[in-house]
This record gives structure tokens, sequence and C-alpha cells, in this order.
């Protein structure tokens, strides 16, 4: 099995604001702060992270074809509040 590749480029629906973003490895990010517009982004239905919908790579357990962290009810996901400067 191949390393998963840690960086993706987040591309916001709202402004089409590209960031170069390093994925976490321990935990789901569910929640992104476009630091284009500021819009709040979270997972398309059916996806796990905001890496698996708005990214050019698919977070890195859905790279390896592992299960994630298991969506919302998930206790590892990243805090809403976080922001990347």
């Amino acid at each position: 099995m191949n390393d998963p590749v840690l960086e993706s480029t987040l591309t916001c629906p709202v402004c089409d604001h590209a960031q170069r973003e390093a994925m976490p490895t321990d935990a789901c990010q569910y929640f992104y702060a476009c630091s284009g517009c500021g819009e709040l982004l979270r997972p398309k239905a059916g996806d796990c992270c905001v890496y698996c919908s708005y990214g050019t790579r698919p977070c890195p357990p859905v790279q390896q074809d592992q299960a994630c962290c298991g969506g919302a009810e998930s206790p590892a996901m990243i805090d809403p509040e976080y922001r990347h400067d």
C-alpha cells in the first residue's frame, strides 16, 4: 500500500478561493473556514471531511481504502473554531 499524500488544495464552493493545506492524520476535519470569504465549509452528504468534498485529494484514510472517522457523529472531529492563518 502506498503512503497517503498529506497535502490537498481546498477550493471554496462559494468564492472559488483555493488554499493548500496539510491534512490531519489523527482526526477528520469536519469544518474549514475559507480564508477568502470566511464561509464555514462542512462535508457534502456522504463525505467524511472537507478534504473529501472540496480537496484535490481525499483524506489519508480514504486514500488508503480505510474507514474514516465516521462523519458528523465522530468524537475525533477537528474543532469548528479551527482556523488556518
